[in-house]
């Protein structure tokens, strides 16, 4: 797996964070890891972007970044109002495999969800993954809702032929509530594929040292962590009524 695709279900659901976290047990287990943030929208020039936050949360990584825009909107949308040039899902595959001569691992971070739009043409983070030919991290939600863009998420790769690697829930609460409890047992259903980790709320604002020691705890050995999805769902999973 020198390339490994990182989605989300949408935004804000703990996208960058969890690419960090994997990058954070990835170089504890001694591997060369690199970082590639496919576009930054809403971002300044002089503005640290989400590859600059994986580096200062995953430490040692090289990490490096396609496209800046400064509008928050989707990456077409982002870089026609700019007049900049778009990416494409050729240059996301470009970048990576070089990238991939020289790391034991690529992290590609997307925009958004999978099917957001990189330019005029369509092309989207599904189509780079397809060219990478490349498995895919899928970031979803705890609570309710997440088993609809879970599985729609999971079936876009399924016709597309592209591996879903697994789910990683991106924030998990101190107090979970009934919904988020079955999910547990849900979402590995509805994707068709094994829950692969879930961090903290709020592991973001960790001190980077501590983020670091703390992160093979929360993904699964896949991920060269220790987390354990039985041990997780038979502590926080809604017992079964009768």
């Amino acid at each position: 797996m020198p390339v490994l695709v990182i989605t989300g279900t949408g935004t804000e659901v703990g996208k960058t964070v969890t690419t960090a976290a994997v990058a954070a047990a990835a170089v504890a287990a001694g591997r060369s890891v690199a970082v590639l943030k496919a576009a930054q929208t809403g971002v300044r020039p002089d503005e640290r972007g989400d590859a600059d936050e994986v580096a200062r949360l995953a430490g040692a990584v090289t990490t490096a970044e396609l496209a800046r825009y400064p509008e928050p909107l989707a990456p077409a949308t982002a870089a026609r109002r700019a007049g900049m040039t778009p990416v494409r899902p050729q240059d996301v595959a470009e970048a990576a495999g070089k990238l991939a001569a020289e790391h034991d691992l690529v992290l590609v971070e997307g925009a958004g969800g999978l099917l957001v739009r990189f330019d005029e043409a369509g092309g989207t983070l599904a189509d780079a993954a397809q060219l990478l030919r490349a498995p895919v991290l899928v970031v979803a939600t705890a609570g309710l809702g997440t088993l609809n863009t879970t599985e729609l998420t999971a079936r876009e790769l399924r016709a597309r032929d592209v591996e879903l690697l697994g789910v990683v829930i991106g924030g998990w609460p101190d107090s979970p509530d009934l919904a988020m409890r079955c999910n547990i047992t849900d979402l590995p259903d509805v994707a068709a594929a094994p829950l692969l980790g879930a961090l903290p709320m709020g592991a973001g604002a960790l001190p980077p040292a501590d983020f670091r020691a703390a992160a093979p705890a929360w993904l699964a050995p896949r991920l060269n962590g220790t987390w354990d999805a039985e041990a997780f769902r038979g502590r926080e999973a809604a017992p079964d009524r009768a």
